[in-house]
């Protein structure tokens, strides 16, 4: 999984670079050499919030919510940096590669956005990253897909809940959309890896909550890949 952004030749851009901000530089995909070999140097490792949440699942992130990192998810998500898309759903594609065997189909279900966050930032912007990270995947010889079984309601602005009353939130935020259910149960997906990906982790409720619904609907996740951690701590789940 490397190269990440050795497909596009160096273009001098009028924009800066999303890593770092660094101006009047060249760009590989809208970030300067060094922020280059800063995301393509990550390497995924298991992880987990501290404390995690009941129900959180073994999770690989590419690295910490950091330097480079950081920098090119908020260009990504807040400022439509959308040609970032390509080397992040790369990375992500790394996380995935981390958990689901080769030899076995990999089914990569993202966390999805409300409606509103889609308004904001001109689509789905998992959903996107995840695409981008199948593609990869199938490149690399795995047999991946995407699907779409979740999606997302409204919820309250978590900085003030505590532990519990967030992971209430988010579990009530999201649904199984029925339309969607059928089809990953059927056929080969569901013998193979489920991973759900996400960009961030933070308290770990997100991805608790995704994987609670999944498995209410008799979906059986194995582990969630995500690009960054806020509260890294490093470890191997024995998976």
């Amino acid at each position: 999984m490397t190269g990440l952004f050795g497909d596009l030749a160096d273009l001098v851009l009028p924009s800066a670079c999303a890593g770092c901000g660094a101006e009047r530089t060249r760009l590989r995909h809208g970030a300067c050499p060094a922020c280059v070999t800063e995301l393509e140097g990550l390497r995924p490792a298991w992880s987990s919030p501290s404390p995690p949440p009941p129900g959180f699942p073994p999770c690989v992130a590419v690295g910490p919510y950091a330097g480079a990192l950081r920098g090119a998810l908020l260009a990504y998500k807040e400022k439509g940096r959308h040609r970032l898309a390509g080397p992040l759903g790369a990375l992500l594609a790394g996380a995935v590669a981390a958990i689901a065997p080769r030899d076995r189909p990999v089914l990569i279900v993202p966390v999805p956005s409300t409606r509103a966050a889609r308004r904001e930032r001109y689509g789905d912007h998992m959903s996107r990253l995840s695409i981008h990270a199948a593609h990869r995947l199938r490149a690399a010889g795995w047999t991946a897909r995407v699907e779409h079984p979740l999606r997302a309601l409204p919820k309250p602005d978590s900085t003030s809940l505590d532990a519990a009353a967030r992971s209430t939130a988010a579990v009530n935020s999201l649904r199984i959309n029925p339309a969607r259910i059928g089809n990953p149960r059927r056929g080969g997906a569901m013998r193979g890896t489920l991973v759900v990906a996400d960009d961030i982790v933070t308290t770990g409720a997100t991805l608790a909550a995704a994987v609670r619904r999944l498995e209410e609907a008799d979906m059986q996740v194995t582990g969630a890949a995500v690009l960054a951690a806020t509260q890294l701590r490093r470890n191997c789940p024995g998976i």
